[in-house]
Formats: structure tokens, C-alpha cells, sequence
């Protein structure tokens, strides 16, 4: 028995111990996003919420679009729909703020899959507790419900 869980116990911990994906010049501070959006003059990114469903009909972002959960292969499939068509070198923002970011199941492989793409200019936006502390209660740029795009399917 301990042959057949001691390998799944080395797979588990190897996927713990990954680091991040992104480097320190492609995670993104939410104060920073937010100044951008409020700002008439500045370019706008590509801003994609990859967070559960009902988060996303609660509140999100001004102008995100819904793709999913990063952690489901349906969120993945739902992703790579969402960045159809958009130009490899504009710059998108991938988000969650379902938990604390460390233990985020959906941003990892939502950031993975659009370098693997080819997009060149993906960041992580820096979501330390959850959205409702370090986005909605700083009164930064959302909206409620799926406004503006497709609802969420899932």
C-alpha cells in the first residue's frame, strides 16, 4: 500500500512546490489596474475573470470578461474562446480573488495556457486576500452581474 500512495504523495508535493508562473514584472497590482482604468488617456488591457460563476455574476471587474474556472479543463477550453482573435501582444490581465492567491486553483493554469498560446503580454493581477478585500472595497472600477458580456454558462 505505501508503494501505491508514496508516489501520488511526491506528485501532490512537486505540484505544491512549483513556483508561480509569472515573474515579478507580470504580476500586476491592483491599484495600479485600477489607475489605469480610471484613467481617459491610458490603453485599457484585456481583462479576463477566471473565478467561479457566481463570483463573476456577483461582481467583477469594469468590462471583464468570463471565462471560467482555470482549474476546470472546461475553463481552460472556455479561455482560449475568450482570447480568440485578440492580438498576441496586447496586454491581458488574468484574475480570480476566490481565496488568498497563493492557494488559487484557477489563475496557475489559466496564465500557463495563454503563455503557451503565444500571448506575450499576460499578467496576473496581485489578489493577496480575495476581491472583496483588495478590489471591492477600495471602491476600484466594477460592475455587477455579467453586463457586457455572455453570462456565465457554468
Amino acid at each position: 500500500m505505501f508503494a501505491r500512495i508514496l508516489p501520488l504523495f511526491l506528485a501532490t508535493l512537486s505540484l505544491a512546490q512549483q513556483p508561480d508562473p509569472w515573474s515579478a514584472a507580470e504580476l500586476l497590482q491592483p491599484a495600479q489596474l485600477a489607475a489605469t482604468l480610471q484613467s481617459p488617456a491610458a490603453e485599457k488591457p484585456y481583462i479576463v475573470c477566471v473565478a467561479f460563476p457566481v463570483l463573476y455574476r456577483s461582481k467583477h471587474i469594469t468590462n471583464a470578461k468570463f471565462a471560467g474556472p482555470g482549474a476546470k479543463a472546461e475553463g481552460i477550453d472556455d479561455l482560449k474562446k475568450v482570447v480568440a482573435g485578440i492580438d498576441k501582444n496586447r496586454e491581458i490581465v488574468l484574475y480570480c480573488g476566490c481565496c488568498p492567491m497563493e492557494k488559487c486553483p484557477n489563475l496557475r493554469p489559466a496564465f500557463r495556457t495563454l503563455k503557451e498560446l503565444g500571448y506575450t503580454k499576460v499578467r496576473a493581477l496581485n489578489i493577496p486576500t480575495n476581491m472583496h478585500t483588495d478590489w471591492y472595497t477600495k471602491n476600484y472600477p466594477s460592475e455587477a452581474g455579467s453586463a457586457g458580456v455572455d453570462a456565465p454558462k457554468q
